[in-house]
């Protein structure tokens, strides 16, 4: 380890912040510069080139001064609520940068490995209030990272980039399995009439959200979960924050889980549902919707799929009220209406699902022993 030392990320990168993004849509145009904003850092991560982002010409960069990062410059969300999502992108080409991300332009060639560096450590660590999330270039400054010699880092670079094809490619035959689901749902129940549809109310005997106190946190214990767990729409325990037992007893009598309850997102990225499905001790805050399904009208795995449709994020859609922070309300998700089809065929669905998850695991499970 003597070829490794640890420094200040400021100390090799230049950190600096984006610009106000041009308004209005005749400042863009087809054949200019990329005009990267924070709501495209997951299209680019997912495959989407920056060739097909919004464009400026250097005629309108000249205008609102607008300054051009190079390829290579790394780029995460340092305010609003993307900058909880932990994102981070290696341009391809040089593009102009919007206010909301921050820019890190190692020194060295060492683009590669301080954006795998920064993938680990994940930005979003460094938000000091979730409530109001942000991230100061101080603190990305202060940031201290592991450096190894630029051939070690290179090295390095290239296995992880192995590594990241081959994720990539699990990802996106798991997101096939993802969408077979979804288009069996449509198939066995898109023909239900309104009139055969209930709100979220009448089916569930309780729909509230997490506790609208901070807790005291401690340095371990039982998880506190944010939205960012239950954006994949599937709860993820990885958090930085935990409870005592006592706290957990406290505040459980609010939102008694139970394995088949369902939690679903209400801020920043709104209406994503997920399934309690094992007993594991968890709270978590009021961003989160808590809904306990009545179990003898509605399956979890049905609830889950129903809340995923087409019809019932387009009504969720059109309930999220507010503009800088769209927020889908309690009193809104009560009003959110699904088709409730006989049980019989709401098991068969779930079976279905189970089935599916079945050849996930086992795809994984073949491409991990080979």
């Amino acid at each position: 380890m003597s070829e490794w030392k640890t420094v200040r990320l400021g100390d090799i990168c230049e950190i600096a912040a984006g610009q106000g993004a041009p308004q209005g849509d005749s400042n863009y145009c087809d054949n200019g510069t990329p005009f990267v904003k924070a709501g495209n850092l997951i299209e680019l991560i997912q495959g989407k080139t920056e060739n097909q982002i919004q464009k400026v010409s250097e005629e309108v960069a000249k205008s609102h001064k607008l300054k051009k990062y190079q390829a290579g410059s790394i780029l995460f969300a340092k305010s609003g609520m993307s900058c909880m999502k932990g994102y981070v992108y290696q341009l391809k080409n040089d593009a102009y940068v919007v206010s909301h991300l921050a820019i890190v332009k190692p020194n060295e060639d060492s683009s590669d490995y301080i954006e795998y560096c920064l993938r680990h450590i994940k930005p979003n660590t460094l938000v000091k209030d979730e409530a109001y999330p942000s991230i100061s270039l101080q603190d990305i400054s202060n940031l201290k990272i592991p450096i190894p010699t630029l051939e070690i880092q290179k090295q390095i670079a290239r296995q992880l980039d192995k590594c990241t094809s081959i994720i990539t490619k699990y990802k996106q035959m798991l997101k096939k399995y993802d969408m077979l689901i979804k288009s069996r749902f449509i198939e066995m129940f898109d023909n239900y009439k309104k009139s055969e549809c209930q709100a979220l109310e009448n089916i569930c005997s309780i729909i509230t959200d997490g506790t609208h106190q901070p807790p005291k946190f401690t340095l371990t214990g039982i998880p506190f979960l944010f939205v960012s767990n239950i954006a994949g729409n599937r709860i993820t325990y990885e958090t930085e924050k935990f409870i005592s037992e006592k706290t957990y007893e406290e505040l459980y009598k609010r939102t008694p889980i139970e394995i088949g309850d369902l939690l679903l997102s209400t801020v920043g990225s709104y209406g994503h549902p997920a399934i309690v499905e094992n007993d594991r001790k968890f709270l978590f805050q009021r961003h989160i919707a808590y809904l306990k399904p009545k179990k003898d009208l509605i399956n979890s795995t049905y609830f889950h799929g129903a809340l995923l449709s087409p019809d019932a994020q387009k009504q969720i859609e059109e309930r999220v009220k507010g503009i800088a922070q769209k927020t889908l309300n309690l009193s809104e998700i009560r009003k959110i209406t699904i088709p409730v089809p006989p049980i019989e065929l709401q098991n068969d669905f779930a079976a279905f699902v189970q089935q599916i998850d079945k050849s996930k695991f086992e795809y994984i499970s073949k491409g991990l022993a080979a």
